[in-house]
């Protein structure tokens, strides 16, 4: 067995075990609830639209959107396409997917991305309790997405990363475009 099936077998064996062990009928709607709060990203996106108004959060209603477009190209656009995995519920005999299931691949968690970016840059901005509300709601997101069925947990992984990336990416712009205009 390669290194690729030995994980697809770990992460197939993980959404076994959280189906069977884990999910629970009254903890269903909380699941599904959270996991609709990543749906194309709107929670996020609203959050950031929000914060560009008054001119205090404007920097960070900025950068996080751009952190969400940086990671969401990089996810929809270019891994999704260039990995091709199937999502799990088409390959993991016996996991039934709590929500409709989904047309698109499933490497990397466009949930867990999109999260990720702004969650990352609302903690790097502010660090107190915004911040770590924003980054506790991402994690939350993530595992929500391995609750429902509809990603490996290595998806979700790839998803952190891929918004933490972005969302660094994304500080590194908005310090270099303040620099830039502090100069003018």
């Amino acid at each position: 067995m390669g290194i690729l099936e030995w994980i697809q077998n770990i992460d197939a064996q993980i959404l076994l075990f959280i189906q069977q062990y884990i999910r629970q009928d009254m903890m269903n709607w909380f699941w599904k609830g959270i996991t609709f709060l990543g749906d194309g990203g709107w929670f996020w996106i609203v959050l950031g639209v929000v914060l560009l108004i008054p001119k205090k959060t404007r920097k960070s209603g900025f950068t996080a959107l751009l952190a969400l477009i940086i990671g969401s190209v990089i996810t929809n656009l270019v891994l999704k396409t260039a990995v091709a995995r199937i999502r799990p519920y088409d390959a993991v005999e016996g996991l039934v997917p709590l929500v409709k299931k989904l047309r698109d691949y499933s490497f990397p968690s466009g949930h867990t991305c999109a999260s990720f970016s702004c969650a990352v840059v609302y903690y790097k901005m502010y660090p107190d309790i915004k911040g770590k509300g924003a980054m506790v709601l991402a994690v939350l997101i993530a595992l929500s997405r391995l609750y429902v069925g509809v990603h490996y947990p290595t998806d979700v992984l790839g998803g952190a990363i891929v918004g933490w990336l972005s969302a660094i990416l994304a500080l590194k712009i908005s310090v270099f475009t303040e620099k830039k205009k502090a100069a003018v």
